[in-house]
């Protein structure tokens, strides 16, 4: 038929320039129409449109750029090491929510610009490999900061058994402003509520006489503190239960913390520590814990002061794994010794800090 190759032009010419125009306008509505991988892809998940899926073998992770740069779902063999809240379940554009799930934020708590677009608005997002993703905040001006996070997951080989399956969180500040910022990583991801909080003491003695600091009332914060719901035994700290007050916070330097939950399932957290450096939180806190009474628990690892001039930049990383562990029957406890083994040899750094 005369004029089909012009016409067939014309048509190529009207969808490359349809797709440029999404690309400009949203980079993520850009990838969604791309050809998805098998291991990386952009799904709906609930109410988001533009979540971003990461799978390797048994193991799933949902990322959501749309409101806060976070972590909605990290799941092995169908287990879920998130909490998400039903109510943010249904979610629709436009509407505020409560954000729950795996997020991550920046301190120190107490004295930091508060960040509401970061905590909470919206982020761009690109997926960066088969198995690895990056989400972006908006630049925040009255705060000076812009935050960068990086998810990927990595197969690590722990030589004595079958090898395991870990995600990388890494959270990048940059001081986008003129003037010096004091800021550190704060991690605040929400896991379901239940389980035994366990946490190393690590080689170096605690400044806390109880070896942990209660928030009280009006932000005093009690290092002297007793309670039966919190323990020291073989060398950790376990919250067995809501303690009298939620906000907990440890100067802990073995590294690491677990959270054993329910149907043997054991979520561990993975991240350096720097014992000669200042942590500026304001009792100085390596980690802090959440834990009121209900369906959800804060576990959050915090890194050391970085004091960044106009133009510089500070990344610290968490490694998420979920492990199969026995949950302690009524009446029993948690084998610490045999947790604290089971850790070491199944849970390898692969990420630098």
């Amino acid at each position: 038929m005369a004029g089909t190759p012009q016409l067939t032009a014309v048509i190529g010419f009207i969808l490359s320039s349809l797709t440029t125009l999404v690309s400009a306008a949203d980079p993520l509505q850009a990838q969604a129409v791309q050809p998805a991988s098998s291991n990386a892809s952009v799904i709906q998940y609930h109410g988001y449109s533009r979540a971003i899926e990461l799978k390797m073998k048994n193991a799933r992770v949902v990322l959501c750029p749309q409101v806060g740069g976070r972590v909605l779902e990290f799941s092995v063999d169908g287990k879920d090491a998130m909490f998400m809240e039903d109510a943010e379940k249904q979610w629709q554009p436009g509407t505020p929510v409560k954000v729950t799930a795996g997020r991550f934020d920046y301190g120190p708590e107490l004295t930091v610009i508060p960040h509401p677009e970061l905590w909470s608005g919206e982020w761009s997002g690109e997926i960066t490999g088969s198995y690895s993703a990056r989400l972006t905040s908006q630049k925040d001006d009255r705060a000076g900061i812009q935050l960068v996070r990086d998810f990927e997951l990595v197969e690590g080989d722990t030589s004595e058994t079958k090898s395991t399956i870990h995600l990388a969180c890494k959270q990048t500040i940059h001081n986008i402003g003129n003037e010096v910022r004091e800021v550190c990583h704060w991690g605040r991801s929400f896991s379901p509520g239940g389980g035994i909080c366990v946490i190393p003491l690590g080689d170096r003695p605690s400044r806390f006489p109880s070896k942990y600091a209660m928030y009280e009332e009006s932000a005093t914060i009690n290092v002297r503190n007793t309670d039966e719901k919190i323990r020291e035994r073989d060398g950790f700290l376990e919250i067995l239960a809501p303690p009298r007050k939620p906000k907990l916070g440890f100067d802990a330097t073995a590294g690491w913390l677990g959270y054993l939950m329910p149907g043997n399932t054991l979520f561990v957290k993975r991240f350096p520590i720097f014992p000669d450096r200042v942590y500026n939180e304001a009792a100085g806190l390596t980690i802090s814990v959440w834990c009121p009474t209900g369906p959800r628990i804060e576990l959050e690892p915090i890194g050391p002061r970085e004091r960044l001039q106009p133009g510089q930049s500070a990344s610290f990383t968490e490694d998420w794994w979920i492990l199969p562990f026995q949950f302690p029957k009524e009446g029993e406890q948690v084998n610490l010794k045999s947790l604290k083994t089971f850790v070491e040899t199944q849970t390898t750094i692969t990420t630098k800090p």
